[in-house]
Parts: C-alpha cells; sequence; structure tokens
C-alpha cells in the first residue's frame, strides 16, 4: 500500500542551591527486570465542571450503568498496570483485562503462557466466533500475534447486560505477559484508527456505546500513587466508569483540554515547569512528535530534550550532592533508611495543556510523591524508589506516573479530556496532585508537527484524486507527453508516520 501510495504521488508530483549530604545508596537494579517494572505497553471562565456537564449522575438516563457500582472496579498499580473483571464467552470464562487508553484492540490470552495464571479456552464457549483473520500488535517493549474472532462479554462491576465484541486470541508473544502481573489480556480504549490489522475492527468502546446506549465517555482513577510496585505487595485500586462521570473520586474543578486527533488521547503540551522553573523550550519539543495520555505506560516519558532538561533541572535543585546519573536513567534505584522521606529533596513537575479555550491554559502538578516511586525495601532496614520519568523516541506520553494524581475523564462525545484531582491522591493528609488556571497563551504549536497518520491519509487520497484527474486529461488530449521530474526522495517506510502509530 505504501509503494502504491508513493507511486501515485511520485507521479502527480511530476505534473528548555543549597546542597545537603544526606544518607543515600544507590542499588543496581538486579534482581528487578526493568521489563517487569515497567508496562510500556503496551472558556474565558473555568473550564465546564463536571457538575455542570450533564454526566455526573448516579447513574444514565437509560437505566444502563450505575457509576457507584463501577467504584473500585481495578486492581493493580503503575508498575504492574490496573486491571478490571470481565466475564468472557458462554458459559462465561472470567479474567483480569488490562486497562489500556494507548490501543484500541480487546486482546486475551488464549493459549497457557508461563506469566499467565488462566485463559480464555475458545473451545469451551458455544458463542465465540472466529473470523478467520490473523492478528498482531507490537508495543514499544513487546508483541503478540492471534486470531480475530467475536464473543459475548459481561462485566461484573460495569454496565448492565451481555454485548458482543470483536476478540484478539493471543496465541503467541514476546514480553506482553511480564513476570508478576496478575492480568490475562487487554481492553484498549482509544479509537479505531489504532485498531489492528485495521480500523474495521470495531473498539470494545465503541461496541458498549452502540449496544448499550451510554454516554460516549469514561473516566479512570487509578489509586496506587505512593505504594510499592514490587511484585511481593497488595495491589491498590481504582475505577473505570463507563458512561459518565462519578464525582465521589475527585475534588475541585475539572479542566479539559481538546483532543487534537482520534487515534490515540493525543493533546498539546504547551510547557513545563520544574518547581517554578519554566525549562524555556519551543512547545514544538514537547509535542514531538505527539502527546498522548496512555494510562498502559507506567512512566512519565519525556522526549529526549526534554527529558535532559527536567533532569537537568531536577538536579540542580535536588538538594543532593553525587546523584547517581543511574538513577534518573532507570538503571539504579535510590534507597533511603527507612523512616527518612526523600520527597522533600525533589521539586514539583508541573505540565501546562491548552484549554478548550484556546487562548487559555491550566496546569497540571505532580509532586515528588507521584514520580519518586517505592519500589522495595532492602533488610528491611531501607526503602529503595524509582524514577517515575524516563525518555521517549516516539512523543510525549502522560503515564500513570501523573494520572494516578488526577480523576481523567475521557469524554469523546466533545472531544476533550478533563482532568481533576483524584480524592485516592493523598499521602499522609497531604495532596500529590495540583490543578490551577487558567492561564493565558498566545499562539501555539497545532499547524507544525509533522503530518501525523490521520491527516497523511486524507492527503493522500486527495493527492491521488488530483492525479486521477490529470491522467484523464492526459489520455484524452493525447497530446503531451508526460516528462517526470526526479523527486529528491521517495516515501519509504522510514520517512511514514505509519511506524508511530503503535506504542
Amino acid at each position: 500500500m505504501l509503494l502504491v501510495r508513493g507511486l501515485l504521488l511520485a507521479l502527480c508530483f511530476s505534473t528548555g542551591c543549597c546542597v545537603y549530604t544526606i544518607r543515600l545508596k544507590s542499588f543496581s537494579l538486579g534482581g528487578f527486570s526493568s521489563s517487569a517494572l515497567q508496562l510500556q505497553l503496551g472558556a474565558s471562565q473555568r473550564n465546564q465542571t463536571a457538575s455542570g456537564s450533564g454526566l455526573s449522575l448516579a447513574s444514565d438516563p437509560s437505566g444502563a450503568v450505575n457509576f457507584l457500582d463501577m467504584v473500585n472496579n481495578l486492581r493493580g498499580d503503575s508498575g504492574r498496570g490496573y486491571y478490571m473483571e470481565m466475564v468472557i464467552g458462554t458459559p462465561g470464562q472470567t479474567l483480569n483485562i488490562l486497562v489500556d487508553t494507548g490501543s484500541s484492540n480487546f486482546a486475551v490470552a488464549a493459549a497457557s503462557h508461563p506469566y499467565v495464571t488462566t485463559y480464555f479456552n475458545r473451545a469451551l464457549s458455544s458463542t465465540y466466533q472466529t473470523s478467520g483473520r490473523a492478528v498482531a500488535v507490537r508495543y514499544t517493549q513487546g508483541n503478540w500475534e492471534g486470531e480475530l474472532g467475536t464473543d459475548h462479554i459481561s462485566i461484573p462491576q460495569g454496565p448492565n447486560g451481555t454485548i458482543t465484541i470483536n476478540i484478539a486470541a493471543i496465541l503467541t508473544s514476546d514480553g506482553f505477559f511480564l513476570p508478576g502481573i496478575n492480568w490475562q489480556g487487554i481492553l484498549g480504549l482509544a479509537y479505531p484508527l489504532l485498531a489492528r490489522p485495521d480500523p474495521s475492527v470495531e473498539p470494545f468502546f465503541n461496541s458498549l456505546v452502540q449496544q448499550t446506549g451510554i454516554p460516549d465517555v469514561f473516566s479512570l482513577q487509578m489509586c496506587g500513587a505512593g505504594v510499592s510496585v514490587s511484585a511481593t505487595s497488595e495491589p491498590a485500586g481504582g475505577s473505570l466508569v463507563m458512561g459518565g462521570i462519578e464525582p465521589t473520586l475527585y475534588q475541585g474543578s475539572v479542566w479539559y483540554t481538546p483532543v487534537l486527533q482520534e487515534w490515540y488521547y493525543q493533546v498539546e503540551v504547551l510547557k513545563l515547569e520544574v518547581g517554578d522553573q519554566n525549562l524555556n523550550l519551543d512547545c514544538q519539543e514537547y509535542n514531538m512528535d505527539k502527546a498522548i495520555v496512555d494510562s498502559g505506560t507506567t512512566l512519565l516519558r519525556l522526549p529526549a530534550k526534554v527529558f535532559d532538561a527536567v533532569v537537568e533541572a531536577i538536579s540542580q535543585m535536588s538538594l543532593m550532592q553525587d546523584f547517581s546519573s543511574g538513577f534518573f536513567a532507570g538503571s539504579k534505584l535510590a534507597c533511603w533508611v527507612k523512616g527518612d522521606s526523600p520527597w522533600r529533596f525533589f521539586p514539583k513537575i508541573s505540565i501546562y495543556l491548552r484549554a478548550t479555550n484556546t487562548s487559555q491554559a491550566f496546569r497540571l502538578t505532580a509532586l515528588p510523591q507521584l514520580y519518586i516511586q517505592p519500589v522495595t525495601d532492602v533488610d528491611g532496614t531501607l526503602n529503595c524508589y524509582r524514577f517515575g520519568i524516563s525518555s521517549s523516541t516516539n512523543g510525549l506520553v502522560i503515564g500513570a506516573t501523573v494520572m494516578e494524581g488526577f480523576y481523567v475523564i475521557f469524554d469523546r462525545a466533545h472531544k476533550r479530556v478533563g482532568f481533576a484531582v483524584s480524592t485516592c491522591a493523598e499521602s499522609d493528609g497531604v495532596l500529590m496532585a495540583e490543578i490551577a488556571g487558567p492561564f493565558p497563551v498566545d499562539g501555539g504549536c497545532i499547524g507544525s508537527f509533522p503530518l501525523q497518520e490521520p491527516l497523511l491519509w486524507v492527503l493522500a487520497y486527495a493527492l491521488m484524486g488530483l492525479c486521477a484527474l490529470v491522467l484523464l486529461i492526459l489520455l484524452i488530449l493525447l497530446l503531451v507527453p508526460c516528462h517526470r521530474r526526479q523527486r529528491d526522495g521517495e516515501i519509504t517506510d522510514q520517512s511514514s508516520l505509519v511506524r508511530h502509530r503503535i506504542k
């Protein structure tokens, strides 16, 4: 397909202190698998608050959902992901399914695996139907392959009733199922454009909205902030509210940012601050090549230039001497004597997002309790932490590190993502997250990005149509031969943005 598009396009073009010494030890991750510790899966006034959106009801008018029933329907943490219980097939088979807003396939283990305690046995379900189509999905780390089919599903703590959905039966995988996880599948909640093998595979939430009539909105609270992400600790909790907003899960106002493109939940980041220090980078650096909100990514991931600037600013403000670079690179843990908290040595980090009133912005602030994350203890005397921010080669990702501080609303009906301070983002009576606004902004980054896939397709087809018209005229006239000019370059997989559509 890329070759065809390339040929047609070629034809057409032819016609951004004080220093204290503290007791600090660094440890290599050693027995901790880096992959196991990180799921790379894969208005002029304030923006409208949830109570003014018409969605914050005890249940939706159709009676299909009761939001209070969905409170605490998630288990997990940022290190191993957040998952919910779902019943698949007839008779029902119960599996834990990872909640991922950065992909669009509903996929479950359909064969035994060393890290999976149970799997979906297609042969035991009288309602499973195979499509005969193969499917494969690759994430930043890990991948799987299998077959497409359909079956019935129900959610014990979700909307009432049973629906029929597309299911990818995972038959083989590499680096997808990890040690210590307690889930056996993934629930992709992004848009159809990310579905595999193509957008015709209707994602789960699209099917849910269509078959139950619930509003096209869901909201997510993840309560693992400050909880150890070691494989031995008990999982935290959270809530996935399908069909609206549950007011008991947040405090203060909700601020919304527009969804720029409906593939990932792509948003516009205007600037970052460490402490009160603006990184002073061009805003395009924050959005290159995209900025997304993704519950399936463990950390706050930043483009390399932004990550380096953040690490430099934190190093200058962290009040520590000779702090190991391995900590910031993710290869070492930093350990403090029990009872000695590390968070007072680190600054806040703030992300500014464009508001729905495009001349304004609002600020999400993550306190150190969110991004300096407890992992394990050593000999009962030391508490060890990891750095909850990493460098990225494929865009900025607002992952669980930040999302754990906020109640996040994916208002697909209005093409926007909302944020409010989560009621569970609190430690010893101190909130771990803050939200503020409005702040005036000038201009923006929109229109300066490289072409993303949806726009690329539209442009390609428009050019194809123009080419066809030119060819038709040439054939009719039969007067002027077609003399081609050499192009400076061809459209290849390397220059195409297709490779950026999967995390």
